[in-house]
């Protein structure tokens, strides 16, 4: 059975993630791939009950910790029954945000402990984590802007101030320093089809490994 990848996607608000993961799905099914997309918080009907909670604005306001219990909750469900069966099937799993995330805007975002996040992911996780991370990297005043341009409402992790997001960043870059054997850093900043002629050559690289 062929073996499956499991492809994170990260980044700060409005930096195409979405867009660039139904383009990398189309490519790897174009070649022969199985491959199943996938978000966070969200993929089962339970955790994407949690994520209408956590995105509310209007929701009753959160505790830091709740909100980062509330995360793993989701992903625990997440990962027995989305993730870890489709890699047992050979599947390549993409996934919109991932723990990477947590770390970023609950422990850089929130200022909760890094080692306390650590302790939750080895609990919830074991061994499991993503084979590469994609890091869509923008200054945060042009990924904030492209929300705004977006139309739509914004939800309550957008609703933060710039210094949040910042902070967010900052973390991504960190934990990108921190791990380049897993992370490869997009350049949101660049048109669409330069950012998915980078996405093509890493692809590339990965099937031909």
């Amino acid at each position: 059975m062929p073996i499956g990848k499991f492809i994170t996607f990260e980044g700060g608000e409005g930096l195409g993630k979405t867009t660039n993961i139904c383009f990398v799905r189309d490519y790897l099914q174009q070649r022969g791939f199985k491959v199943v997309s996938t978000r966070e918080p969200g993929g089962t009907e339970l955790a994407e009950k949690i994520r209408q909670l956590l995105l509310n604005p209007d929701a009753e306001s959160f505790s830091d910790h709740t909100e980062l219990l509330l995360m793993f909750a989701g992903r625990a469900q997440h990962i027995k029954h989305v993730i870890q069966p489709a890699l047992a099937q050979g599947c390549w799993v993409l996934c919109d945000r991932f723990t990477d995330a947590t770390y970023a805007y609950q422990g850089g975002g929130r200022g909760i402990s890094l080692d306390n996040i650590a302790w939750l992911e080895n609990l919830v996780q074991g061994a499991l984590r993503p084979d590469v991370t994609l890091l869509f990297d923008a200054p945060v005043e042009i990924g904030m802007a492209r929300v705004t341009q977006r139309g739509a409402g914004i939800d309550r992790f957008e609703a933060e101030k710039m210094s949040f997001f910042e902070r967010v960043r900052h973390t991504y870059l960190t934990r990108a320093r921190q791990n380049p054997h897993r992370f490869k850093i997009i350049n949101a900043q660049q048109t669409l089809p330069e950012v998915q002629q980078t996405l093509v050559a890493l692809l590339d690289a990965l099937i031909a490994a």
